[in-house]
């Protein structure tokens, strides 16, 4: 049986994966841990809960994410970002620009990569550096 809390392909199978694939299964992951870092740090009324996920998992709120940790990553990583960037999303939310959409796209296309890895330390690694730099409310 997989378990898919602890996913380590190889890199042959990962690298099939498409830029758009690891974008969405990154998106999930990113909000998973947003959502968890919420009821941890006491925001756990659903209506105030579900608006403060949503500020922090936008297009626009992910691109500023992007930005802070760029420097941090490594040439591989860094890689996989602008795969994820550079790929062509089949539309635009009305609440981004397609800049700030395509950054978005990139930061998690890197989550899911590094997902499907299982290096969840450096995702937390990274999560961290996001919410302490974070300027959602």
């Amino acid at each position: 049986m997989t378990d898919y809390f602890q996913l380590s392909l190889p890199p042959d199978a990962l690298q099939a994966v498409s830029a758009l694939g690891l974008a969405h299964l990154g998106d999930g992951v990113f909000e998973l841990m947003v959502r968890s870092w919420l009821c941890l740090h006491g925001k756990a009324t659903s209506k105030g809960l579900h608006r403060a996920a949503v500020r922090y998992v936008a297009a626009p709120a992910q691109a500023r994410a992007a930005a802070g940790i760029l420097p941090l990553l490594t040439q591989e990583e860094h890689s996989v970002f602008r795969r994820g960037r550079n790929s062509s999303p089949h539309s635009i939310p009305h609440n981004a620009s397609r800049a700030d959409y395509q950054t978005a796209t990139g930061l998690e296309a890197l989550f899911g990569w590094l997902y499907l890895q299982g290096r969840t330390g450096r995702l937390n690694e990274l999560f961290e550096r996001i919410m302490e730099e974070s300027t959602c409310p």
